[in-house]
């Protein structure tokens, strides 16, 4: 059952409509990723004190180094991934503080995330309990291992930058899934790409030029 949440903020209907519509001409088409950005409370994602920009289209730090993503990259994303399929399972390499999760967990049928940070994973998890999320599970690891004991997967979405792909995520990719993911160290010259495979090939293509934290290894406790 889910519980009530904590969030101050500009949490009203016209705040996130205005958000919706700001997306709208920014190129997001998908009717249904809109729904569920329209529906999330993107505030409990958020320490209380940015409460108040919560439904700007900007990105928030959320603590250890890491932000939550503007919400056109989190909608440009799940296009990708969504692009008129209904993905079963999706594999998330940084859970963050949980909002991307929440609106894939609202749109596939499994999410598996993993995180590196402990603070994030433990706080990712006790929000999307609190929404009532029972289709994701999150893991403390490190996120170029991906998650081998539930792959392969319909998708797999990185919210970190690595500087090339990681040859480990795409074995981990079904046959006919797709990989959204950032490339490059540079943050001035960072490339999202969609990753498609057929079989043992994998066709790349350039989404759009984006800044992301940089991909890291190990776990932090």
């Amino acid at each position: 059952m889910a519980r009530s949440f904590r969030g101050i903020g500009m949490t009203s209907q016209r705040t996130r409509d205005r958000l919706i519509e700001q997306l709208r001409l920014e190129g997001i088409t998908n009717e249904q990723v809109l729904a569920v950005l329209r529906e999330l409370p993107r505030h409990i994602f958020v320490d209380e004190a940015l409460a108040g920009r919560a439904y700007e289209n900007t990105a928030l730090p959320v603590g250890h180094g890491q932000t939550i993503s503007q919400p056109f990259i989190v909608a440009r994303m799940t296009e990708a991934i969504l692009d008129e399929r209904q993905p079963e399972k999706v594999l998330e390499i940084g859970t963050g503080c949980g909002y991307q999760t929440a609106v894939l967990a609202k749109l596939v049928g499994q999410v598996f995330s993993v995180e590196r940070i402990a603070p994030l994973s433990i706080g990712a998890r006790e929000r999307l309990w609190a929404l009532g999320l029972n289709n994701v599970h999150v893991k403390l690891g490190d996120g170029n291992e991906g998650w081998i004991e539930n792959a392969p997967y319909d998708g797999i979405m990185v919210t970190a930058a690595p500087a090339e792909v990681p040859r480990v995520l795409l074995e981990q990719l079904a046959p006919d899934g797709r990989m959204v993911i950032p490339i490059g160290t540079d943050k001035r010259a960072q490339k999202l790409l969609m990753i498609s495979r057929s079989g043992n090939y994998f066709d790349e293509k350039i989404i759009e030029d984006v800044v992301f934290v940089p991909m890291l290894s190990g776990v932090v406790k």
